[in-house]
């Protein structure tokens, strides 16, 4: 059976930088966890950060800033205060890894706007409130991997490509 990994926060654990949850109430979800298809992560706190933590966003440096550019050594990751997250970020994005290959993922379900698990959508790192499109750094990473990784606004989409085929991407 195909796993899926999925953020945490979504599942109504409190792991969420204001020790909040988005909790997601959905039949396609219920149908998963009585499957046993959830693979639940926080790449932030399964990297040892505390919650609640300060607000963290990627900064843009030069202009060009998402998760690919902070794998490329590019752009860091902050906090509101000024204080550097970018490690935690990378350690994260790695145990999120770590956990596809352990059971074979090859589709996630992350946290839309997050500076880890952001799929479409982040903040301009300005902590102004400002989205701007692109990716966090765990999104980035899985995808240079073969995961796809779809936002919690995409779920029907997600257990399409999870039922719709059962041959898993090779090398994940």
């Amino acid at each position: 059976m195909r796993k899926v990994l999925m953020s945490a926060c979504l599942l109504g654990r409190r792991v969420r930088y204001d020790g909040g949850s988005l909790l997601l109430s959905d039949q396609i979800i219920e149908a998963w966890h009585e499957e046993g298809r959830i693979v639940p992560v926080c790449p932030e706190v399964d990297a040892g950060m505390s919650v609640p933590r300060q607000p963290a966003e990627i900064l843009r440096g030069d202009g060009d800033g998402d998760g690919e550019a902070v794998l490329d050594g590019k752009a860091d990751v902050v906090e509101v205060g000024g204080g550097g997250v970018t490690e935690a970020f990378l350690a994260g994005a790695s145990i999120a890894l770590a956990l596809c290959k352990k059971f074979s993922i090859d589709i996630a379900v992350l946290t839309e706007a997050s500076p880890s698990c952001g799929s479409t959508v982040i903040y301009d790192g300005s902590f102004s409130g400002q989205r701007i499109a692109g990716a966090g750094v765990t999104t980035a990473l899985l995808r240079r991997h073969g995961v796809r990784v779809f936002s919690q606004h995409d779920i029907a989409a997600a257990d399409q490509a999870i039922r719709g085929s059962q041959v898993h991407q090779s090398g994940v």
